[in-house]
């Protein structure tokens, strides 16, 4: 019976249709569809010989690069299950993820090893054998080149349905311990062509791929391109320097970035000679993976006039949900748009269950062909996150009269003072815009009157003087267009190293508020 033919098989595919082209670049290094297949082919037969069967989980320590590329592509022709890992995790964090899922194999960039030997004794599912090394040989590890050399370059022959898990994700822990998002390779085939219908891509599209391949909107945005027979530039995830960003897209000829709320505003405060690239190349622009102040959205469009700039809303478990096409960004600001294609439907509801009116704020719930399967190993979780068939990730929305979402904040993040109900990233609008502000976050510290109170923890813009902006700057920018009840009752000011993070530039609340309130 016919079926989508997954990531790994549609190599196959592109290597014959595409022999000449490159597949994939980074740095120095570049192969073709033919090259990469074959590399792909040898390393999916070295993992097998390793003893490892259809089901088992490789888990993954490397940063982006060709060759964590290569491992996705490979678990996808074997029926192997990956586990992407954070890299700027620390050695009890991956433990925890490697343990937990039950991990038979793991591949390391020769950097991590100091991460990975010390908790090598309590990872008791992989045995010695079972560790491979990419970069500068490791005492203990297998070297990655010499690994796969000299094996088969035929196909695997091994049977992967779309139903099959292919990828064990785990979220960054907004809210918490990381929990494994099972997903399957019929969720990506629908993404992939979803994406490629929603977006416009075509094979002659070249996507620079910044964010880190252990988070799922890389794993979603960058395949897009391999899946449809385009090209992909891995840049190194571990650093972003916008002036380089922008000299690679001026020489490589990229026509697709999909950044983060951060990395836009580091491009957008470059030198006036990082202005001056060549960055006409670039057809489609995305927002993604963090809310978008309006403010910031007009500054990209200005600084690439004439690209089609795009904001999506998704998740790890769900895909993505909501797309804000560029015919919509200038009339609908702030909004998230509306339903992906494919998407079945959004429901906005009360904690009651029942969808709330038009315009008020509710819990958003989603189905669709990109959703997961399960958190591993946490039935009461998966159950949790689940009304009938329609999932939530915690976050508060609205809908407007035209059919458009706007994302409120998550449901963790709400602030209760005085029995009025605060939504951070309202203020942190605000706070935003003021000409002096790089980036901020609004949490609740307790508070004896009102039980909690709104506070800002704010990063003043680069060069900016100590002696222009200061608590009273940020509370009077507030004054006017915030009620009394949502304006900060404290401002902490701090440097950009010291705002938490995940991996994709969501900011951390729950490690301010940890912070804050001791």
């Amino acid at each position: 019976m016919a079926c989508w033919l997954n990531l790994g098989q549609i190599l196959k595919v592109n290597a014959k249709k595409f022999p000449d082209k490159i597949a994939v670049k980074e740095c120095a290094r570049s192969y073709t569809y033919p090259q990469l297949n074959t590399r792909v082919n040898q390393l999916a037969h070295s993992l097998l010989s390793l003893g490892l069967s259809k089901g088992d989980k490789v888990a993954v320590l490397l940063e982006n690069s060709i060759e964590i590329m290569e491992v996705y592509l490979a678990t996808a022709k074997t029926g192997l299950v990956i586990v992407p890992i954070n890299f700027r995790l620390v050695s009890p964090e991956v433990e925890y993820i490697v343990g937990n899922s039950d991990a038979h194999a793991f591949v390391v960039h020769d950097e991590f090893t100091s991460t990975v030997d010390p908790i090598r004794a309590n990872l008791n599912n992989i045995a010695p054998d079972r560790y491979i090394v990419v970069g500068q040989p490791r005492d203990g590890y297998l070297e990655y080149e010499e690994f796969i050399r000299g094996s088969s370059t035929d196909e695997p022959a091994a049977k992967v349905a779309p139903g099959d898990t292919w990828i064990l994700i785990y979220t960054s822990g907004t809210t918490g311990r990381p929990k494994g998002v099972v997903r399957s390779h019929e969720s990506h085939i629908a993404f992939y062509l979803i994406n490629a219908i929603d977006f416009g891509f075509n094979e002659h599209d070249v996507c620079m791929n910044v964010m880190p391949l252990c988070h799922i909107n890389s794993t979603f945005f960058t395949f897009t391109f391999t899946y449809i027979g385009g090209s992909v530039y891995i840049h190194p995830a571990r650093s972003f320097r916008a002036e380089e960003i922008l000299e690679i897209v001026e020489r490589q000829k990229i026509t697709f970035i999909s950044l983060i709320p951060t990395h836009y505003n580091l491009i957008l405060n470059v030198s006036a000679e990082a202005r001056q690239r060549d960055v006409s190349s670039i057809r489609k622009l995305l927002c993604s993976s963090a809310p978008v102040r309006k403010s910031m959205k007009l500054a990209i469009m200005d600084f690439f006039p004439g690209v089609e700039l795009y904001e999506a809303y998704g998740s790890s478990e769900a895909g993505i949900v909501t797309v804000l096409k560029p015919e919509y960004q200038m009339q609908k600001l702030g909004s998230i748009g509306f339903e992906s294609l494919g998407t079945d439907f959004v429901k906005i509801l009360a904690a009651n269950g029942e969808e709330v009116p038009m315009g008020e704020v509710g819990e958003l719930y989603s189905r669709g062909p990109m959703l997961f399967d399960e958190y591993y190993k946490l039935p009461e979780k998966t159950a949790d996150a689940f009304r009938g068939e329609w999932f939530s990730a915690g976050d508060m929305a609205k809908r407007d009269a035209d059919g458009f979402y706007q994302i409120v904040d998550r449901k963790d993040n709400m602030i209760i003072t005085g029995g009025e109900h605060v939504y951070p990233s309202e203020v942190e609008e605000v706070i935003g815009s003021h000409e002096c502000v790089f980036d901020c976050a609004v949490i609740a510290l307790p508070d004896d009157k009102w039980g909690e109170k709104v506070a800002a923890v704010v990063i003043p813009k680069p060069g900016v003087d100590k002696a222009t902006i200061d608590a009273k700057t940020i509370m009077d920018c507030c004054r006017s267009k915030l009620a009394g009840y949502k304006r900060p009752k404290e401002v902490i000011f701090i440097a950009p190293e010291e705002m938490p993070r995940t991996p994709t530039g969501k900011i951390l609340h729950r490690k301010l508020r940890e912070k804050y309130c001791k």
